[in-house]
């Protein structure tokens, strides 16, 4: 991790005056004064697979002009592709999504605590995944429960959150099995995404091999799972199902579709704790071909807009909620400026969205129209090895 002398606080307010930050992209840059100009910090996870590097970036954005300023490098563990964070900025747990960790077979997920002065991270403890390769890590609505997703085993777990941060063992798990799709790459269970519904009664597993969302009863007082009778939902046969995220009303939720290339609208019955399909629409431009892969989805904070990322055609697809019934309508499609957008994200205000892709080392930044929902880059970037995840919270250190 990078020394904390690197950082200079006065009033609680963190400031980086013309300090050269050797360790980000290899070289040294100078970072000019920028305190009280920049509201949000953005931590980038990456696919770098030595837990001995750094693996995790720290930046602050610059919601006015898009800017990311290099604030530190730290240890968060083997390829931390995907992070979460609490609501009270005190701890970030990132997945390790590897097929051996700490000489056992399986992945694991870190806890970090969080310096709210620098903003810096400090490695509390790390469990096993219970699963090979976990892609996706979400905190229940409570924060008390860790929710993880293993894509190789085709797996879910439930890790307990301690009262100081740190992650206990697995409370339940759940393996998914049998039928897989059509598709070539849905010969075994693959699941992507685990996240808590808006009212935290249930949790939701994303399963790419079995074209299904599975849904669970979720006790957060005790981490356990009970798994629904039937799916909560089924996708077409070979979409290859990946992401899922809730609408802010929690009526509707949209689903990334990996293999396939969709996206589907979906009704939300909070009480069964299903969903019904509203519409399916493709997330690439008209006329495209060749070979490419849905990767992400999230809505606007304001829930007026759908955003989705396409590896391959490497672009973004904007889509516009009709506030009626919750259906999309094509905005524009924009180039995402690099290779391979694993994940992006949105600033808590909407004005700013990021974009990291994972195959050029580079994550990209667009200013957001608010009332169109259309994406301009603002010429802004940085560059790190193998970003995939983009964390985006307000400035906690002022």
């Amino acid at each position: 991790m990078l020394h904390s002398s690197i950082f200079a606080a006065a009033g609680g307010r963190l400031l980086v005056a013309g300090l050269a930050l050797a360790t980000l992209a290899g070289c040294a840059r100078t970072v000019p004064t920028t305190a009280g100009n920049h509201d949000y910090l953005v931590y980038i996870g990456t696919n770098v697979a030595s837990p001995q590097e750094n693996t995790i970036y720290l930046y602050h954005l610059s919601p006015a002009t898009g800017e990311l300023l290099p604030l530190g490098a730290m240890k968060g563990g083997a390829q931390p592709t995907y992070l979460t964070m609490d609501a009270a900025h005190r701890h970030l747990y990132a997945v390790s999504e590897t097929q051996t960790y700490l000489g056992q077979p399986g992945g694991g997920v870190s806890a970090l605590a969080i310096d709210p002065r620098t903003a810096m991270l400090t490695m509390l403890n790390q469990q096993p995944s219970t699963g090979a390769s976990p892609c996706y890590i979400s905190l229940d609505r409570t924060g008390k429960n860790a929710l993880v997703a293993n894509y190789s085993s085709g797996n879910v777990a439930v890790l307990p959150v301690r009262p100081d941060g740190q992650l206990a063992p697995p409370a339940a798990t759940d393996q998914h099995l049998a039928p897989f799709g059509p598709h070539k790459n849905q010969s075994s269970a693959h699941a992507h995404c685990f996240l808590a519904a808006p009212d935290n009664r249930y949790a939701f597993a994303v399963d790419l091999g079995t074209d299904k969302v599975t849904g669970y009863k979720l006790d957060a007082a005790t981490g356990q799972l009970a798994p629904l009778p039937a799916p909560a939902f089924t996708a077409k046969p070979g979409a290859g199902p990946r992401h899922l995220t809730f609408h802010p009303n929690g009526r509707w939720a949209y689903l990334e579709n990996e293999l396939n290339s969709t996206v589907t609208a979906l009704a939300y019955d909070a009480k069964a704790g299903t969903f019904q399909e509203i519409e399916t629409l493709s997330t690439l431009p008209a006329g495209f071909s060749g070979d490419n892969s849905g990767a992400d989805v999230h809505v606007s904070p304001d829930g007026k807009f759908v955003y989705t990322s396409n590896r391959g055609d490497n672009s973004l697809a904007v889509f516009q909620i009709a506030p009626a019934d919750g259906r999309l309508a094509l905005v524009q499609h924009v180039s995402t400026q690099g290779k391979t957008p694993r994940n992006f994200a949105l600033d808590p205000s909407g004005r700013v969205l990021l974009v990291a892709n994972q195959n050029s080392d580079n994550v990209f930044t667009y200013t957001v129209d608010k009332q169109t929902g259309k994406l301009t880059p603002t010429g802004k970037s940085v560059s790190l090895p193998s970003p995939m995840f983009v964390e985006v919270v307000p400035d906690f250190t002022k």
